[in-house]
């Protein structure tokens, strides 16, 4: 059989193909695993938002749940009210275009009730036009409120990312740690190991839309969780790819052996004549 393999020209094709299923079906494997991890992670955070609101303190809590230097909690989406002071000198804007227009989330400083660590809240979303707390001088809360929104984590830091601009008071990233030290930037190692912090929160809160900011500005609401699943589609093609490749070779080579054993006959047929 082997020879009549390799006097078909098989040989190469049936390396390859075994060389190329395995990896097709490895790949479809492991989108397969990745379904049921997104499938899961959506159900989770579908049930998040619509959640009843936990305190400040056990968000904390959860978050630092191993330990204050591991931060292993799992507190992303996390629905939470807290009841504080805005420090509105502390705010900062993230860019955040819409279709409508260019605009901006409206990040403030929150002081918890209690002497509970500082956290940013993310307002709400505001137009360029609005984008001077000036322009809004009605939303700017003065007093205790009490905020309820989603635990949102920092984004990931990314080399296409563009850099934030902390003297403009432009921030293309949720950056909470640079946040805090606004227009002069984060101290350096040597003046950071002689300040006596005062810890903030190690993510930020982006305020559900109700209750309405006074003067319709920020708009708060600005989350979507929205996560895409296309993993299905991944599976239906890495595996529909090495079953075509299953096909596409056993074709072929039933064409090849047919016409080796056809030129195997004349040859027979023409020795005997």
């Amino acid at each position: 059989m082997l020879e009549r393999w390799r006097a078909a020209g098989l040989l190469g094709p049936a390396l390859l193909t075994l060389v190329m299923l395995p990896v097709l079906l490895v790949l479809g494997t492991w989108q397969l695993q990745r379904l049921g991890w997104k499938q899961d992670l959506i159900a989770k955070l579908e049930a998040r938002v619509a959640a009843e609101p936990v305190s400040y303190t056990s968000v904390l809590a959860e978050f630092h749940k191993s330990s204050p230097d591991l931060n292993t909690g799992d507190v992303e989406y996390m629905r939470v009210r807290v009841t504080g002071t805005f420090d509105h000198a502390e705010e900062r804007h993230v860019y955040a275009p819409r279709s409508s227009s260019q605009g901006w989330n409206v990040f403030t400083l929150l002081k918890p009730e209690g002497g509970q660590p500082p956290v940013y809240v993310n307002r709400g979303w505001v137009p360029d036009k609005f984008k001077d707390p000036a322009t809004r001088a009605e939303g700017q809360i003065t007093g205790p409120v009490t905020i309820t929104g989603l635990v949102r984590l920092d984004d990931p830091k990314t080399m296409f990312a563009a850099p934030n601009d902390p003297k403009g008071n432009r921030w293309y990233q949720r950056d909470t740690w640079a946040m805090r030290w606004g227009e002069k930037g984060p101290p350096s190692p040597e003046e950071l190991s002689l300040m006596r912090l005062q810890g903030y929160a190690p993510f930020s809160i982006d305020a559900e839309a109700e209750p309405a900011n006074p003067g319709e500005w920020p708009k708060g609401g600005t989350t979507e969780v929205h996560l895409p699943n296309s993993h299905l589609q991944y599976v239906v093609t890495w595996y529909g790819l090495a079953l075509t490749l299953i096909v596409i070779f056993v074709v072929y080579a039933r064409q090849r052996l047919a016409e080796y054993d056809q030129k195997s006959a004349y040859n027979h047929n023409a020795a005997c004549v």
